[in-house]
């Protein structure tokens, strides 16, 4: 009896120290209200089985039903509407699950949660038998295998997203080339403007032929626009404050250039200038009431005035023509740099506004991360890989597929334990996932003729505890832990374990902080462990742990 006992001892301790160098390798990476019934127990594969929960409450309460995908393995495919009935004062609900499955077998419909006011009720776990549909090839014909065909692969939404960017920018732009860069057509004003002073003024009696000002006996604005139109002349080719001076201003003026032999304008031409001028302020200040024949000989002889100071008017030297060059090409500078700081200064504040738009409804940070890249953000939002790892498999859904990793636990020797590592990353990397397998052989004794099972109890804990050791083994200090059960969305319990520490920086002798979060499961002579680390203060991190933990299933027989 003391040589059994010894025996068995010594084995229990030879699994520990297995346990204690698995985690030591695999550190590094990584009131009966609810009823619930199903229509039928045995379907054809791809069959329909109807899953219906009943319910019996008072009118008060309010009752959650389980959504999504809770019923794995089985698959929902159809979620119907909520059946009321009251009674009284309480309420008889029925809500049915359209459940089913593509692969024979038995499976365990999992226990659901449902939730009355702010308790929480589970149902029953149900057993359902899918069943292999059987052909008879005697009457069924029979065909070769189909070639493989190569998909092309999901362009996905991005290009509704571009084509919204492009349409947006090729509004703007449009826009800008209207009102700003465009050659608008000139108004009849402009062009006017663009004349030569001489042609300016000529074009200016004609139109005041054509005024009804004579006709009206409207001596006063007939006047006005006679001596604006010389004044305008003289002002623009003779002196350029002939606008704002006085008659007796601008004839001292005249005869000043005269006399300096800046004009060639003879005595005469002055004084006719002087009488037209002197006639006008008579019209427009003292009521003068000239003859309307004589008004129209004074626009003769400014018509004829505008000629004498043309020729009178020197020749313009080379380097006058340059000057007058390089003006006007300075003009069109400052208006092409005028309207190319306008441009910006919308496409800027577009941007900004934009930005600040975006900022407000997703968060600035967020903004910030899709227009200068973030890893963590890229891995959330990039194509996630559901597969399964080791074996009993684990199906877990991840950013990227974990690659195998090979560690050798003491192969060769007899009664070693199988093991298998998949991982992204490290534990100093950005982001880690790990997925550890380790299988005991079973440990047997005979008794008669049978051979039974004798595999230790693991205190998942306890095995919890030498995983956190491990990490510290490996650089990890200040590790904070809290634990907690955790139950897969088939129906499989295990140990979380997750909190905060400070990790060794790629190149640097300073600590950074991180996140930790691992899940431990056993089943018979197997230990699986679901690891992730990563850093603390990375939200888009903490979306992917908590997709990744909501997506471990174990196979039906490791539960």
């Amino acid at each position: 009896m003391k040589k059994t006992e010894l025996k068995y001892n010594f084995k229990r301790d030879k699994i520990s120290i297995f346990l204690s160098l698995f985690f030591a390798l695999f550190s590094l990476f990584s009131f009966s209200q609810v009823k619930a019934t199903i229509d039928s127990t045995s379907i054809k594969i791809g069959a329909q089985v109807t899953y219906k929960i009943e319910v019996d409450t008072d009118t008060t309460a309010l009752v959650i039903f389980p959504e999504g995908q809770t019923f794995s393995p089985l698959e929902m495919i159809e979620s119907y509407t909520i059946d009321t009935t009251k009674n009284n004062d309480r309420y008889n609900l029925i809500k049915k699950y359209g459940l089913t499955q593509f692969d024979s077998g038995r499976y365990t419909i999992p226990k659901q949660k449902i939730l009355i006011g702010s308790k929480e009720f589970y149902t029953d776990s149900l057993k359902v038998e899918i069943r292999e549909i059987v052909i008879d090839t005697t009457k069924q014909g029979l065909y070769d295998i189909k070639p493989i065909i190569e998909v092309d692969k999901s362009i996905g939404d991005w290009w509704k997203y571009l084509l919204l960017v492009i349409l947006a920018i090729g509004l703007v732009g449009f826009l800008l080339w209207w009102f700003i860069w465009r050659v608008k057509p000139l108004t009849e004003e402009e062009e006017i403007a663009l004349l030569p002073p001489y042609d300016r003024a000529k074009l200016a009696l004609k139109h005041l032929d054509e005024s009804s000002y004579l006709q009206n006996e409207n001596l006063k604005g007939y006047y006005s626009d006679l001596t604006y139109i010389i004044r305008k002349f003289l002002d623009e080719k003779v002196y350029d404050r002939a606008l704002e001076s006085t008659t007796d201003e601008l004839v001292s003026r005249l005869n000043l250039l005269k006399d300096g032999n800046q004009i060639e304008l003879s005595k005469d031409d002055i004084r006719n200038i002087e009488t037209i001028l002197k006639r006008a302020d008579l019209v427009k200040f003292a009521k003068g009431t000239p003859d309307v024949a004589l008004a129209a000989i004074d626009r003769k002889t400014i018509d004829l005035e505008i000629d004498h100071v043309k020729e009178a008017l020197p020749e313009l030297t080379e380097e006058e023509k340059l000057l007058d060059k390089q003006y006007k090409e300075d003009q069109a500078r400052r208006k092409k740099t005028k309207k190319i700081i306008l441009t910006v200064g919308i496409v800027f504040f577009l941007l900004i506004g934009t930005l600040a738009g975006l900022g407000y409804k997703y968060g600035f940070s967020y903004v910030k991360d899709t227009i200068f890249g973030h890893e963590s953000k890229e891995l959330l939002e990039g194509e996630w890989v559901t597969s399964e790892y080791g074996f009993p498999p684990i199906s877990i859904a991840t950013p990227k597929v974990l690659k195998r990793i090979e560690i050798s636990v003491g192969e060769g020797q007899e009664n070693q334990p199988k093991s298998s590592s998949f991982s992204y990353g490290t534990m100093l990397d950005v982001f880690n996932v790990t997925v550890n397998t380790l299988q005991f052989p079973k440990q047997t004794k005979e008794a008669g003729t049978q051979e039974q099972a004798n595999t230790p109890e693991v205190d998942l804990a306890q095995i919890s505890e030498k995983g956190l050791q491990a990490m510290e083994a490996r650089g990890a200090k200040n590790i904070v832990a809290l634990k907690e059960k955790f139950e897969t969305p088939n129906g499989a319990e295990g140990l979380k374990s997750y909190g905060t520490m400070n990790i060794p920086s790629p190149g640097s002798d300073k600590l950074r902080e991180a996140k930790f979060a691992f899940v431990l499961f056993t089943a018979e002579n197997v230990l699986q462990q679901v690891m992730v680390i990563y850093q603390e203060d990375d939200t888009y991190a903490n979306k992917m742990v908590e997709r990744i933990l909501n997506s471990i299933e174990l196979n039906p027989k490791t539960k």
